[in-house]
């Protein structure tokens, strides 16, 4: 795409996209996370949905592909589609939809900073995550209209990493996504460097659970405290420590049990049943280390790579950060010469149509024989179950942009 359609699309994008900015008021009980270090994001792209909730103590908002279908499929933005295909006309059909999906993004994003006044995260189409160059184009394109209050957000593939490694190195501000454990987290601070990183917890318990492996109970908590210790050493002495993100929170006592951590992204409910059940008092639990009831049919099944960080993936970040691989390809290769398979396995067209099928939460059963040998690892599993999860809303979302301009 020639710079003169992208600079029509990003003008497209930026007129009439004003909004009157609320005031949060402060709040006591959000004030009492805040004092144990604790930064405020809600997890949602429903605006009104965030304006019910919103407080001057909370500094951003976060969207991911789901969250951006379910606006997009209340018909909110129909006429603006068809705008949009007006500017994007002389594309290919695909590449319209693409343009689009990513115009609807960046417009709904600018619509969340203009009306709260904080930063918000936007996501990438899932259709380049394993394209570093696309990662970088569109990061920069993103950060271009809004670079005050946009992150971007990047999904932990081996081209996720190095894209965003790029983007960090062009000053655009990240929030590196779909991380499941300490150890991928390890992975991304090193190579990437990112301003954010996540856990996403809650899916960690419902493996747990759903799996019959324990009752699910501590293992997120174990995964985030874990992630943001090792957080804090690697980062401390780069020019801006990356901070981590306690996502995919479940319920409101997750607030008091991670109190401290860097950064919650809050879903709505988990944020209005925190302010009805909790007192507010809060206490950093930042030195906890949670116990993890697993039962006999956890054994060897590598549930502990999920908050333990071995010496030899420690090496293979190092390594990989200060001898940078020229793509995916040689990361995932490299990996494997480290003897970290696991962590980016080779799998095959029907593992992948499984992953799919299997939706958010990997049927255990399925991948148990696997996880024992350590050719597989919860943490990757669930990293991949999240993408696929991501790229069916995608896929939706898509959906309706082709129905309407078609």
């Amino acid at each position: 795409m020639d710079n003169s359609l992208k600079e029509k699309i990003k003008s497209f994008v930026l007129e009439g996209s004003s909004e009157q900015m609320i005031k949060g008021v402060p709040d006591p009980f959000w004030q009492g996370l805040k004092k144990v270090g604790t930064e405020l994001w809600l997890d949602t792209g429903d605006m009104e949905e965030a304006e019910k909730l919103w407080s001057a103590e909370m500094t951003a908002l976060t969207t991911n592909n789901t969250l951006i279908n379910n606006e997009i499929q209340k018909g909110i933005y129909d006429d603006f589609i068809i705008q949009a295909k007006e500017i994007v006309r002389d594309l290919p059909f695909k590449e319209q939809v693409k343009e689009i999906a990513f115009i609807l993004n960046a417009r709904h994003g600018l619509m969340l900073a203009g009306k709260f006044g904080g930063f918000v995260s936007v996501e990438l189409h899932t259709g380049i995550s394993h394209d570093i160059n696309a990662i970088v184009e569109y990061g920069q394109r993103y950060n271009a209209i809004c670079p005050a209050q946009f992150i971007v957000k990047v999904p932990y593939t081996a081209s996720g990493l190095l894209g965003a490694r790029k983007l960090r190195k062009l000053g655009v501000r990240i929030n590196f996504t779909l991380e499941f454990s300490a150890r991928q987290n390890v992975m991304v601070a090193s190579i990437t460097k990112p301003n954010y990183l996540n856990v996403f917890l809650g899916r960690l318990g419902a493996y747990v659970k759903d799996g019959g492996l324990g009752d699910g109970s501590g293992v997120g908590e174990r995964a985030v405290l874990s992630s943001q210790k090792w957080i804090t050493k690697l980062t401390a002495m780069n020019a801006e420590p990356t901070k981590l993100i306690a996502a995919s929170l479940r319920n409101a006592k997750q607030l008091e049990l991670l109190a401290g951590t860097d950064v919650y992204t809050m879903p709505v409910k988990v944020a209005a049943d925190g302010k009805k059940e909790l007192s507010g008092h809060f206490e950093s639990r930042l030195n906890e280390i949670y116990p993890v009831p697993l039962n006999e049919k956890a054994e060897g099944m590598g549930i502990e790579k999920l908050w333990e960080v071995s010496a030899k993936e420690v090496a293979l970040a190092k390594d990989l950060d200060t001898n940078p691989p020229k793509d995916g390809d040689e990361l995932i290769n490299r990996v494997h010469k480290a003897g970290c398979t696991d962590m980016f396995p080779y799998l095959s067209s029907e593992d992948y149509a499984n992953i799919d099928k299997d939706g958010k939460i990997p049927k255990h059963d399925r991948w148990a024989a696997r996880l024992l040998t350590g050719e597989l690892a919860v943490d990757t599993l669930l990293n991949l179950a999240g993408l696929a999860s991501f790229t069916k809303d995608q896929a939706q979302l898509d959906a309706r942009i082709e129905s309407i301009i078609k």
